[in-house]
């Protein structure tokens, strides 16, 4: 199976394309704004290096959020695009699984992952997985200071762009806890991995991939306009 994967749901731009589980190219940009011009030339860049073209793809795979609410629709939006233009099935993959999934196996040993991101309003989106990367928990928007309470007993590993805030709040706490390495931004290549793991639709694909929301957006509504009376 060859699959291109997607991710801008963060602050990072990144492209990556598996070939039967060969990673064939990987292209990744830090980036708090301009995904919107960066991550198309990033995908043809992925393809030209991995000798391959959108006929030869079997599926196409993207981050869905939590995450930065324009660099989530932009990574939605251009991976829907692909879709509907090559007729290829399209996979979301939530950023807490992919975060989770790229840690070391062997930092994993022993200890219960948590995945946090940082939602730039206060508070963290947060997921609790197995040792194995099996999710033991929804994802869910909670306050730092409360990680303590909702996370389990025992050794925790954090990874995502909140783990070292989280380590310093829950080390204080007495926990024992570590820090995931290069753990802060989704890894394409693990996006593709996850993908390849779900079985593919069958018949046409009607149900759009749509974008994981943890909390509403930070939108003021208009103000109607004020009628004044004709003199």
């Amino acid at each position: 199976m060859k699959i291109l994967a997607l991710d801008s749901a963060l602050s990072a731009c990144s492209v990556a394309v598996l070939a039967d589980g060969a990673v064939r190219a990987v292209r990744r940009q830090a980036m708090a704004r301009g995904q919107a011009e960066a991550l198309l030339p990033m995908v043809r860049a992925a393809l030209d290096e991995a000798g391959l073209g959108f006929a030869d793809l079997d599926r196409l795979a993207v981050t869905i959020g939590p995450g930065s609410f324009t660099g989530l629709r932009i990574g939605l939006a251009a991976a829907r695009g692909l879709a509907l233009a090559t007729g290829l099935p399209l996979t979301g993959i939530t950023t807490l699984e992919a975060l989770a999934a790229a840690v070391d196996p062997a930092a994993r040993q022993g200890r219960v992952t948590v995945a946090l991101i940082d939602s730039r309003r206060g508070d963290v989106f947060v997921q609790i997985f197995g040792g194995d990367a099996v999710p033991l928990s929804a994802p869910a928007a909670a306050d730092p200071a409360a990680l303590d309470a909702l996370l389990p007993a025992g050794p925790l590993l954090l990874a995502g762009d909140a783990a070292p805030a989280a380590l310093d709040v829950l080390a204080r706490a007495g926990r024992d806890v570590a820090l995931a390495t290069d753990s802060a931004q989704p890894d394409p290549v693990a996006v593709a991995r996850l993908a390849a793991a779900r079985p593919l639709p069958e018949g046409p694909v009607t149900a759009p991939v749509t974008a994981l929301y943890l909390r509403a957006p930070d939108v003021t509504l208009p103000r109607p306009p004020v009628l004044r009376a004709l003199a």
